[in-house]
């Protein structure tokens, strides 16, 4: 089976240091991964680097079998790769509604107008906000801030989905309510996606697999329950011991 989304030898430095560390990954169709590491241990940068905002100086990304970055060189600009994003401050345009909101994207892609409507539509109602697309993001609580957030991403029906910490802002009733929502909303799609958390909680709740980052490499990958029961590392062990 074709992944998803791929990574194959990847290595990245900003300056003295390497930032990724010869990292392969792998995103099967239909699958949540789940990218768990500390604060600097490269998490962001892979997702960059499968938006193509950024090109390794070595290695392949690779899109449903398509080569799209290789050896430093980008083959598909981030507009023609069709992978949806959904930022950790969200990134909303303060000055479109909430239906502004999600058609600036369809629009760009040139959506006809009638099919923009019918899917904006549909899709802030499965997100429970269809009463308030006609709101600016500034009028809605950070709950609802984030739905639009998860419904602009969605409603481009991408190929794969990238998630950067999207609800560490969030109170906890919130965030389980929401991490609910968005687990039933790709697996609805059948989107995949890749999920940054350094929280094993939300990783161990929403992925269907774990991969742990851990100075640029990771250090080992699996269900929750290899994990726990065959940690490979110290590191890996310690970040387990975390789970009640």
């Amino acid at each position: 089976m074709t992944a998803a989304i791929a990574l194959e030898h990847v290595s990245l430095s900003f300056g003295a240091g390497p930032v990724l560390d010869d990292l392969s990954l792998e995103v099967e169709p239909g699958e949540l991964l789940a990218l768990l590491g500390p604060s600097g241990s490269g998490k962001t940068s892979v997702l960059r680097l499968v938006l193509g905002f950024l090109a390794p100086a070595t290695g392949a990304v690779r899109l449903n079998g398509e080569t799209v970055t290789l050896d430093g060189r980008i083959i598909r600009p981030p507009e023609e790769r069709g992978v949806g994003m959904v930022f950790q401050d969200l990134a909303l345009w303060p000055h479109l509604t909430v239906a502004g909101n999600l058609e600036f994207g369809l629009a760009s892609r040139g959506l006809p107008r009638s099919d923009r409507s019918g899917r904006i539509r549909d899709m802030l109602s499965r997100v429970g906000l269809e009463a308030r697309a006609r709101r600016y993001p500034g009028e809605l609580s950070g709950g609802e801030r984030q739905r639009v957030a998860i419904a602009r991403a969605l409603v481009l029906e991408p190929r794969a989905v990238l998630l950067d910490e999207p609800l560490s802002n969030l109170d906890a009733p919130l965030r389980r309510e929401l991490m609910v929502l968005l687990f039933q909303l790709l697996k609805e799609r059948r989107v995949p996606g890749l999920y940054v958390t350094h929280d094993i909680r939300e990783g161990a709740s929403l992925g269907d697999r774990i991969a742990v980052l851990e100075s640029g490499r990771i250090v080992q990958e699996g269900s929750l329950d290899r994990l726990r029961t065959a940690p490979a590392t110290a590191f890996v062990r310690g970040v387990m011991e975390d789970l009640p």
